[in-house]
């Protein structure tokens, strides 16, 4: 398993698991028609979008536990396409992006949309006396 880094896949998340074969990982397997291969950080703006698109990925069901923002989990690649074309596409982490994921979309896009480990931090203003 090879991510699109050409690097060896990592687990995407195992808390909520996710993966078509719910191992971790976001690879392609046969049968899965939404190929989910695309390992990404969930925001609010991404699930509404998907919401509203049909895929509800946050009410609790049938086993599913229901996803929030902040979670990683394997997308559909033409659905994060299409969530970038609208400008709700999450960050993806390329590391657990498998490599298939680049017969569906540029690789530059998903370098544009790179997941950080970098904090954001707020800059500290002290009003001067």
């Amino acid at each position: 398993m090879t991510s699109i880094l050409n690097k060896p896949l990592k687990i995407c998340s195992l808390n909520p698991i996710t993966g078509y074969s719910r191992d971790g990982y976001c690879t392609y397997k046969n049968g899965d028609y939404g190929t989910h291969v695309v390992c990404a950080k969930l925001t609010k703006n991404f699930l509404r979008f998907t919401k509203k698109k049909g895929n509800n990925l946050v009410t609790p069901r049938n086993g599913f536990p229901g996803l929030k923002s902040g979670n990683k989990w394997c997308l559909c690649a033409k659905r994060w396409e299409e969530a970038r074309e609208a400008g709700f596409a999450p960050p993806v982490d390329l590391n657990a992006t498998d490599k298939s994921a680049l017969k569906f979309n540029n690789k530059n896009r998903y370098l544009n949309h790179k997941l950080t480990d970098k904090p954001k931090t707020r800059k500290l203003l002290r009003k001067r006396k």
